[in-house]
């Protein structure tokens, strides 16, 4: 129903933000992506876009979709005949992984009954692309990110038109991500620089907590640069991206040659080069470079790491610990006061003007008319070795009739103990307003073993008013 006080009345009482995810919700209430992951984690490895033209031979194998039709259980890179084998083989080694190849002359999808399609994945590797995707591939992938998908981009220097159609992997990555019809504003927070670095061997940032730096895969020191390029930072526009090894002499928003970032529900990796991926052995013909085991870069651990926490993959290399299954948040349908949320005054109630999606209580971010901000959170600690999954069913109402601008937002956020924003994981706003309630789920994995504040905060302009309300909240880790 359309909220229309002005202000409109509020009654404080208990409970406060996030909700249940009900095991019997059906898809047509969910705007999720793929379903909770479980092992084994299924990544796509994409072989439609000239990733093996010219010298280039970035695949995982010969047998496509499925490498086990060359050897079912491979120990030795040689064992799959492609460029990126090794990256191939030391996941499936694990016995955590379903890999697939999307050959030549197939069409990226989401959405559709293909065994190929995204949806089918957790995540999805394009490893230098070399063909610019077709609108319709970029709404693809954008939503399968957007949904929860994994995103894994990697580039090479400006130049490397390897079918020479006018296309580089630099310009094939920017026009994803600037000209698609999900999110053309900068979804992931940053831009690949049109660079070609000849030769440096770049270093990670110092951290112990950084999943991709400390993955289960082996500590990650740095990397190298063999014709490469970077990106630029834009925190500004998403607070989730992170540079994790940077060129030789740049820090914060230049020069990041390896960096992370999400959106929507997802999270995406970028990586500068495609010479650290090279494990030097594939088909017949190629020059290929044994950058995979450089002793400058630890490019495996990288490339694992990165690949396991896109996929939110907890302790993949098989040493992994366990994680006993439980629910994190308290007080998740608002029905019993405040605690253990914090709110800001009235936004826990139970007014009639805008139903609870179950019992009486619910949490009302904004719905004044005029300038306000509201803010709900509740702090909770992820168990080490955890998957773990953040859902809430969220009702947008709105004055507005805009079908273009966004003037009031919610935003999903995940705060560090020193409320340093770590990751925006949605933002919604006017334009998503509809009639009840729908389920909306992030994944939580990347922040196992640190304690983190969930919050929502809600800004609203000066003029015609717009309500999120949210019930029924959950954050179940397993």
């Amino acid at each position: 129903m359309l909220g229309s006080r002005r202000p409109r009345r509020r009654v404080a009482c208990a409970a406060a933000v996030l909700g249940m995810l009900l095991a019997g919700v059906t898809a047509g209430q969910a705007d999720a992506g793929p379903a909770a992951t479980a092992t084994p984690h299924r990544v796509l490895f994409d072989n439609t876009k000239a990733e093996t033209a010219g010298n280039a031979d970035w695949i995982i194998g010969t047998s496509q979709p499925d490498p086990l039709g060359q050897k079912a259980n491979p120990t030795v890179e040689t064992d799959w005949t492609g460029a990126i084998s090794a990256w191939g083989v030391g996941l499936q080694k694990t016995g955590n992984y379903s890999l697939k190849t999307l050959p030549a002359g197939n069409t990226i999808t989401y959405g559709t009954t293909s065994a190929l399609d995204l949806k089918n994945f957790d995540t999805f590797v394009l490893p230098e692309p070399n063909i610019l995707l077709s609108a319709a591939e970029k709404t693809a992938v954008m939503t399968f990110v957007k949904n929860g998908g994994g995103l894994f981009l990697v580039s090479d220097h400006t130049g490397a038109d390897r079918n020479n159609d006018g296309a580089d992997a630099v310009k094939v990555i920017n026009d994803l991500m600037t000209n698609n019809s999900v999110d053309s504003t900068d979804p992931f927070g940053f831009s690949v620089d049109v660079l070609n670095i000849a030769t440096d061997n770049p270093k990670a940032i110092t951290s112990t907590t950084d999943p991709v730096i400390n993955g289960s895969f082996g500590k990650v020191g740095g990397s190298i640069i063999r014709n490469g390029t970077t990106a630029t930072l834009k925190p500004a526009d998403n607070a989730a991206v992170k540079g994790v090894v940077y060129r030789t002499g740049y820090s914060g928003n230049t020069g990041a040659f390896f960096a992370t970032s999400t959106f929507g529900s997802g999270r995406v990796a970028f990586w500068g080069d495609s010479s650290p991926i090279d494990d030097g052995t594939g088909q017949a013909g190629n020059t290929l470079f044994n950058g995979w085991d450089d002793p400058a870069g630890t490019d495996a651990a990288l490339a694992l790491n990165a690949t396991e926490w896109l996929s939110g993959a907890s302790g993949s290399s098989g040493g992994g610990g366990t994680c006993t299954a439980a629910q994190l948040l308290g007080n998740q349908g608002f029905e019993s006061g405040s605690a253990p949320w914090t709110a800001s005054t009235g936004v826990i109630n139970n007014d009639p003007a805008e139903p609870a999606r179950t019992g009486s209580y619910k949490a009302w971010l904004n719905g004044y008319g005029a300038a306000h901000t509201d803010t709900l959170s509740q702090s909770v600690t992820i168990p080490t070795g955890c998957a773990a999954t953040l859902g809430l069913y969220l009702h947008v109402d709105t004055a507005e009739t805009t079908t273009t601008t966004a003037y009031d937002t919610l935003k999903v956020q995940v705060l560090d103990n020193a409320g340093t924003v770590l990751s925006t994981l949605g933002t919604y706003s006017n334009l998503d307003a509809g009639s009840g309630y729908a389920l909306k789920t992030f994944n939580l994995g990347a922040y196992a073993g640190q304690s983190v504040t969930v919050q929502l905060t809600g800004t609203e302009g000066s003029k015609l008013q717009t309500s999120f309300v949210v019930d029924d909240t959950s954050l179940s880790v397993s």
